[in-house]
Parts: structure tokens; sequence; C-alpha cells
């Protein structure tokens, strides 16, 4: 089973809930290329959602192509940053304004 792509592209669905949390917020995303993307398909989550489907495509690429290890990498940056998501919309529903 091709776990490495099914952490990747479980990260990827967290981001995106953790993207729209922050844009529920009012925070804007800070991607120019997201940013793009969802002002080019017209709403926040079909730009995300067109963002994670090229991103998992790209994982795919990876993993059929034996990249392992950059999947694995790109896995942990992912994970660190769905964490800081998480950190950032609780201190700022908690706190002082955060911006992620």
């Amino acid at each position: 089973m091709p776990s490495l792509l099914i952490q990747f592209a479980y990260l990827q669905a967290l981001d995106l809930l953790s993207t729209l949390a922050f844009l529920t917020a009012g925070v804007s995303e800070l991607n120019p290329c997201v940013r793009w993307l969802m002002l080019a398909a017209g709403s926040p989550l079909g730009g995300l959602a067109a963002a994670k489907l090229l991103a998992v495509g790209l994982a795919w690429y990876c993993w059929r192509g034996k990249r392992r290890v950059l999947l694995a990498r790109a896995n942990v940056v992912y994970a660190a940053l769905v964490a800081w998501n998480l950190l950032a919309f609780l201190l700022g529903a908690t706190g002082p304004a955060v911006t992620g």
C-alpha cells in the first residue's frame, strides 16, 4: 500500500480545511499561486481544490518514480504547515490576531 502517498493526500486535506478556516476568519491566503487559483476558479474552495489536486498529482508522480525520500520530506513539511496553521488559528481565536 502506498502509505506515503496516502499520508500526503491526508495532509493536503488537512491543509485545505485549515486554510478554509483561516479564510472564514478573514485571513487572506499568502501563497500567490494558490491565491491566483482561487481567483481563477471563482471561489476559494475551487482554487484550493485545484491546488490540492495538482499537489497530489505531483506526489503520485514522485511515488511512481520511486522518489520516496522526496515524498517523505514533503510530508514532513506539510505536517509542520498544518500544525502551524492550527496553532496560529488557536492563538488567533484566544489572543491577538495572528496571520498565517
